[in-house]
């Protein structure tokens, strides 16, 4: 096998999926958003007693998506990860979080068939307290209903690209 160079080692290294959510091969995240290319990610929704979510907005610095509402935790699953060490891995670097300390569980899987960007599965953690996310990660976030969110989004607030859909198909608001 051929060494890797610096730059490659710095890559962040996804495993490329078919129709099925296969693993067919690896692919760079840079390559896999440029060529469109079919890969896995985790989101999950931090919610309280009063059925708020926990929704923070991206910092202004970030790729994709800078300044725009995001999901309470959002990632890939790296390469020879599964999903669940990915949603682990992401709660913890996002939000400071150990999941063994919360009540969480998996509450959907999706993938391109149901209009969204990638294979993924949703999980959904219960906290009241909001966390102390990462500053790299979120400039602010606030609790909103699922309702109040969508209206948010559709009054023009930026938003992710799947949150709309995803808070549609989990929380059956609005018309998914």
């Amino acid at each position: 096998m051929d060494r890797m160079t610096a730059a490659e080692a710095q890559q962040e290294w996804l495993d490329l999926v078919n129709d099925h959510d296969e693993v067919i091969g690896t692919v760079t995240r840079e390559d896999a958003y440029a060529r469109g290319l079919t890969i896995r990610v985790i989101n999950a929704f931090l919610i309280n007693r009063a059925g708020q979510l926990w929704i923070p907005r991206r910092t202004a610095h970030k790729r994709l998506f800078p300044g725009c509402l995001d999901m309470s935790v959002g990632g890939h699953v790296e390469h020879g990860e599964t999903y669940e060490q990915a949603f682990r891995r992401e709660t913890q670097e996002e939000l400071n979080l150990n999941v063994d300390d919360l009540p969480w569980q998996q509450i959907a899987r999706f993938g391109p068939r149901d209009g969204l960007s990638a294979f993924m599965h949703v999980y959904e953690l219960r906290r009241d307290d909001p966390p102390t996310f990462n500053p790299d990660d979120f400039s602010s976030a606030e609790w909103l209903t699922p309702t109040e969110l969508i209206q948010r989004i559709e009054q023009g607030d930026p938003a992710k690209g799947d949150l709309k859909r995803l808070v549609q198909l989990c929380y059956g608001v609005g018309h998914a």
